[in-house]
């Protein structure tokens, strides 16, 4: 805002110094010209006299000649108190009396400083609205990413009725919440999981403790013939051991990912003009060439957001793990469903590994040099089921083919 307030200020000083130069540039226009009309007139009436013999000329079209007196022998001929001039026209002299400032000189200066006064005034109001509407409400978002970089989650953001950034402050705030909201979710869920893993050890010391004293009597012959019973029960403890584990295994294996949607319905080209607008530039810049088939547009029964970053996930993998030379979309309808599918060239996946694309944390022979976690198409896959859809991939020589299912509404 600083340097704005140096910009409006250095503007409405060239604005003042552009008025006074042109209002001195305009005087001296004036003066210059000042001398000429005058003259040309009172020549052209001269003219006129001496050609038609005529003592009375017309003055209705002159600017600068308001009277013309013929010389009859009276003192104050030559004592008129206006600006005159004297003309011999033959044998006779003559009286011109003019003024030297032409009638509409200032109406020009007035027009003049009426258009560099209106000029400036809509200069510098279209500087104040950009303030007051554009940098005043983005300045209020200037410390929000340094407290969300701090985890300060709490303070929401005051709303704001621009129409620039609205909707942008709007969006921002429901950031804030989301990534509050995730924040209180894994705080929910190690909560849970601690727990979990503290009374499983400790149920866990109870069986473990009965396999060891078993075992040490066992070591010292204390149970003379009742080694198959002992055995029994060393064997019961250890399935009740196993089961613990299994629970778990099952406790880390359960979804860690809080992939809420909110179903609704949307259609297919809402969908679809979303993504073409963001990738026909970007596959552009990478000089890919990309292909949208056309389709019938239908409404489904989706959540548009999660479909978009769905749709979005896959064609980020078409440029990381393809060969960059084509992408394309194509559209079926099957068994009430939309399928789009999106192909992209130059896949190095193996059939062996097809199987595992979906699973968290894996990732392909073909990703060694591309940087991931392994989760992007677990989370499409997880988006997808909230959905009511569905999300599979085929091979076709060179080529992969991922196909999502939305269902129709």
């Amino acid at each position: 805002m600083k340097r704005f307030r140096k910009i409006f200020i250095l503007v409405t000083v060239l604005l003042l110094v552009l008025i006074v130069a042109a209002n001195l540039l305009f005087a001296a226009t004036q003066r210059r010209e000042k001398g000429r009309g005058y003259r040309v007139e009172i020549s052209r009436l001269a003219m006129e006299m001496e050609t038609n013999g005529s003592d009375s000329p017309d003055l209705s079209k002159c600017s600068y000649v308001t009277k013309v007196e013929k010389y009859n022998g009276d003192a104050g001929f030559y004592a008129a108190e206006s600006d005159y001039q004297i003309v011999q026209i033959d044998q006779n002299l003559y009286r011109f009396d003019y003024t030297a400032h032409h009638p509409q000189e200032n109406n020009s200066f007035l027009t003049l400083n009426l258009a560099l006064g209106a000029m400036a005034l809509v200069l510098l109001g279209v500087l104040l609205y950009v303030r007051q509407k554009i940098l005043n409400p983005f300045d209020r978002l200037t410390e929000l990413p340094y407290e969300l970089s701090k985890g300060n989650l709490n303070a929401p953001i005051q709303e704001s009725k621009s129409r620039f950034f609205g909707r942008f402050v709007w969006g921002v705030d429901l950031l804030r919440e989301n990534l509050e909201q995730q924040k209180q979710r894994e705080l929910n869920l190690q909560k849970e999981k601690k727990t979990l893993l503290l009374s499983l050890s400790h149920d866990i010391k109870t069986p473990l403790s009965a396999i060891k004293l078993y075992a040490k009597a066992l070591s010292k012959g204390l149970y003379p013939g009742k080694e198959p019973q002992i055995a029994e029960s060393i064997n019961a403890k250890a399935d009740e051991i196993e089961g613990f584990v299994a629970q778990i295994i099952q406790a880390s294996n359960e979804d860690f990912l809080s992939l809420q949607v909110q179903l609704g319905e949307g259609y297919l080209a809402e969908l679809m003009e979303r993504i073409v607008n963001y990738y026909s530039e970007k596959f552009a810049l990478v000089k890919t060439e990309f292909t949208v088939a056309p389709y019938t547009n239908c409404l489904l029964k989706t959540d548009l957001d999660r479909a978009e970053e769905v749709l979005q996930n896959i064609l980020e993998n078409t440029i990381k793990y393809g060969d960059g030379k084509q992408v394309s979309v194509e559209f079926a309808e099957e068994d009430g469903c939309m399928l789009v599918k999106i192909i992209n060239s130059g896949c190095t996946l193996s059939d062996t590994e097809l199987p595992h694309i979906f699973e968290s944390f894996w990732r392909g022979s073909n990703a060694e040099k591309q940087p991931g976690s392994g989760l992007g198409l677990y989370i499409c896959r997880q988006l997808m089921r909230n959905m009511g859809g569905e999300i599979f991939a085929e091979l076709h020589g060179n080529e992969m083919h991922m196909t999502a299912v939305f269902p129709k509404a």
